[in-house]
């Protein structure tokens, strides 16, 4: 390794660790402080909330925007001290540049997946089951196949299936009991709908005790309308969403959900979005590098940082989209998770040939 690429490495890791250590300080106050008056509302207690916010840290959508302010901050310093321009004249290509840079997008790339895969599904799974215990204090149990099971003083629903996107619940099952826990109703339901506050049961067999002959008699309804004491977004809470789970584990689940008659469009787009995630920490690095080396930047870390949330805006914006699209089935979920990305290397790459 030569003297150069040492000297990058370091300087580059030196500022990717000082922000990240600022971004993730400036994350913590700004989101507890915004949030801390709904956990308190809700019985938490400071130290609850705080681990909430321990386990919920986007640490790895954080680390890219990191690293592409880190690039842009060594280069643009070394630009604007003309050490670019001094090694530009003794026959250093950009190119060259460009491998250690390389190099650390890959490495980050990597352990970012490795952070998705291992750490996030694990500390998003602690902060919701801390928020359910804690804050929501509902009896609910939830499997890694999304069966929601809630259980109130006389009664027992089970949900096979929930769609978060139109919120829609499928597979409804409701046993009622009396006090000596016998079945006095059942309800089955093939979907529900929530409108307006309260859920609209459809295709429905109904079953209710009837005391005077001691059985129980069917009725097949249109629709009923339910109470089960949960909104879609306590759904949103309960349930075990994509990012909770491992690129296998969700591979899997899509396959049972499809294989059930489900559309699993949705955890399509989140599936792909794994792997598109963690490849932005490379290329950041190449674009970084390709704005920070033509010379443009002369006015400081101030105008790097601009020239970084700009960026990072316009992709989180673009990505956004075409992540929308694909949950509206208006684009595959590979295009829909990875078009941004792909626009973006497109850019880096171009920057890149037109410094050299």
């Amino acid at each position: 390794m030569t003297i150069i690429y040492k000297y990058l490495i370091k300087e580059i890791f030196k500022y990717f660790s000082l922000i990240l250590t600022m971004v993730v300080g400036v994350y913590i106050a700004v989101d507890f402080f915004d949030e801390i008056d709904e956990f308190l509302a809700a019985g938490l207690g400071f130290s609850n909330a705080f681990l909430i916010f321990m386990f919920d840290m986007p640490i790895a959508q954080l680390i890219p925007v990191c690293i592409l302010l880190a690039v842009l901050v060594t280069f643009g310093m070394m630009s604007k001290n003309n050490e670019i321009l001094a090694l530009k004249s003794s026959g250093v290509s950009v190119y060259y540049l460009l491998k250690p840079v390389f190099v650390i997008g890959i490495v980050l790339s990597v352990f970012v997946f490795f952070l998705s895969e291992v750490l996030v599904p694990v500390s998003r799974s602690e902060a919701n089951k801390l928020w359910l215990k804690k804050g929501i204090n509902k009896s609910v149990t939830v499997s890694k196949e999304k069966d929601i099971w809630i259980k109130s003083r006389r009664s027992i629903s089970h949900i096979k299936y929930y769609h978060p996107s139109e919120n829609a619940i499928f597979g409804i099952t409701i046993i009622y009991f009396d006090v000596n826990f016998k079945m006095i109703r059942r309800i089955d339901a093939k979907n529900g709908l929530y409108k307006e506050g309260k859920w609209y049961l459809h295709d429905i067999v109904e079953q209710k005790l009837d005391s005077s002959i001691n059985r129980y008699v069917q009725s097949f309804p249109n629709e009923l309308v339910q109470q089960f004491g949960f909104s879609p977004e306590d759904f949103k809470k309960v349930i075990k969403k994509a990012d909770e789970m491992s690129f296998i584990e969700l591979n899997h689940y899509i396959k049972k959900v499809e294989s059930e008659g489900y559309d699993a469009t949705t955890y399509k787009v989140d599936l792909y979005g794994k792997c598109a995630v963690p490849v932005v920490c490379l290329i950041w690095c190449i674009l970084g590098l390709g704005i920070a080396v033509q010379g443009e930047i002369k006015g400081g870390l101030s105008v790097c940082f601009a020239y970084g949330i700009g960026a990072v805006f316009l992709h989180r914006v673009f990505y956004s989209f075409c992540l929308v699209l694909g949950y509206g089935q208006m684009l595959p979920p590979f295009f829909a998770a990875w078009t941004a990305n792909f626009i973006f290397l497109c850019f880096g790459v171009i920057t890149l040939i037109n410094a050299e």
